[in-house]
């Protein structure tokens, strides 16, 4: 293959990275195993048709406790603490409520930058295939995405306008 063939191909990859990226707003890792800790990156990759964003409010799935966001320069984080539908054991501590949503406000990410949002928390005993789902609403200075949208058993996520971020769980190769 010729130098520029090598050079062609390559920046047609770059050409298509940014698109793929700036697709909806998702998971950097979209697998991991439960009964472990989880480290949740959501990427925002565009605004609202031209428009900053400027809050990113995301709901924790039920099974995911001790859920603890990471804080953004520029950015006020706030939780909304809220009951499980069960306890949960965390390291011999019986949990019965948590952060159920996250909320980045008073920030601005414009509409050609992209930014991460990060929280931690422990996945408890789901089974391997579970999808959980991390429903997200990103709003801006001009309009919203409200990336909530759950597929149906079967429903391939990428036929959904604005699908929700997901994260399947897996049996790693400890047994899980």
């Amino acid at each position: 293959m010729s130098r520029h063939a090598i050079a062609a191909a390559l920046g047609g990859l770059l050409l298509v990275a940014p698109q793929t990226l700036s697709a909806h707003v998702t998971l950097e890792t979209r697998q991991a195993e439960p009964n472990g800790s989880y480290k949740a990156v959501l990427r925002v990759g565009h605004g609202c048709e031209g428009s900053p964003t400027t809050a990113i409010r995301v709901q924790i799935p039920e099974g995911m406790i001790a859920v603890k966001p990471m804080p953004k320069t520029g950015w006020q984080v706030a939780t909304t603490q809220d009951k499980y539908e069960r306890p949960y054991d965390y390291y011999g501590t019986e949990l019965t409520e948590g952060v159920r949503q996250i909320a980045w406000t008073g920030g601005e990410l414009r509409d050609d930058f992209y930014d991460e949002f990060v929280f931690v928390g422990r996945l408890t005993d789901f089974a391997p295939e579970t999808v959980l789902h991390f429903p997200t609403v990103q709003e801006c200075a001009a309009g919203a995405h409200r990336w909530i949208e759950i597929p149906t058993a079967g429903q391939d996520p990428d036929e959904l306008d604005e699908p929700a971020p997901q994260l399947e769980i897996v049996k790693g190769a400890g047994g899980g």
